[in-house]
């Protein structure tokens, strides 16, 4: 009898062991999996990473700073496009002009990160490549000069001067840029591709349009 109770209690001993063992098993079979896909495939892991981040990335910096509304909705009403796409294009390229320099890699500049031979005109002698350009700065910020070589630089405050780095400017020259991109038929895909020829990009700033969509509406109804 004593020996069928030893035999018994083996039994139940290695079942609840299996039943430990299960769970921390298959942990190191996905970690192994993981691993050596990471090994052999990176692209999926670096894929998949990114797209966590993007996740956060789009969940962080959603409300639109109140003293740039008015700006939006004027440069909006001016050139006839939705003051919520302008919002999105300036949180996606500059963080709302909380990056510092406002000037990218490949010289695009200002708050709403135009390239020189855009905000310019790209029959600009010199207005080749990417649209960095060779352009003096005093042509830059040249209204008549913008006019002459058909960019889309405003001097929206009056001062005699269309920059790129004053928010003014630079949002009624995305306002204007978009407009004749097609957003102002509502063509807003079109229009925010030829602002960045990305897919990812357009992706992106439809997202915060979206979102700043239902930000307007929820503004409206409790005004």
């Amino acid at each position: 009898m004593k020996k069928r109770k030893k035999k018994g209690n083996s039994v139940k001993l290695k079942a609840w062991l299996i039943v430990l063992l299960i769970p921390i098993a298959v942990t190191v079979f996905t970690l192994t999996a993981i691993i050596w896909t990471g090994l052999k495939h990176p692209e999926i892991i670096k894929k998949s990473a990114q797209t966590l981040l993007d996740i956060q990335d789009r969940h962080i910096g959603t409300t639109i700073p109140e003293e740039y509304i008015p700006i939006y909705q004027e440069a909006g009403e001016a050139y006839g496009v939705p003051w919520t796409l302008l919002a999105a294009h300036h949180r996606i390229e500059t963080r709302f002009s909380t990056m510092d320099p406002l000037l990218s890699p490949v010289g695009a500049e200002g708050h709403m990160q135009f390239m020189p031979c855009t905000f310019v005109g790209w029959s600009y002698p010199g207005c080749k490549g990417l649209g960095k350009g060779v352009i003096p700065e005093k042509d830059k910020t040249d209204p008549e000069i913008i006019k002459k070589y058909g960019g889309y630089g405003v001097d929206a405050n009056g001062d005699g001067i269309a920059d790129p780095y004053d928010i003014e400017d630079a949002v009624f020259s995305a306002a204007n840029y978009l407009s004749k991109s097609g957003a102002a038929s509502g063509k807003y895909e079109q229009a925010i591709y030829q602002y960045n020829h990305s897919e990812k990009y357009v992706e992106d700033v439809l997202w915060f349009f979206e979102e700043f969509e239902l930000y307007r509406e929820e503004m409206e109804n409790t005004s």
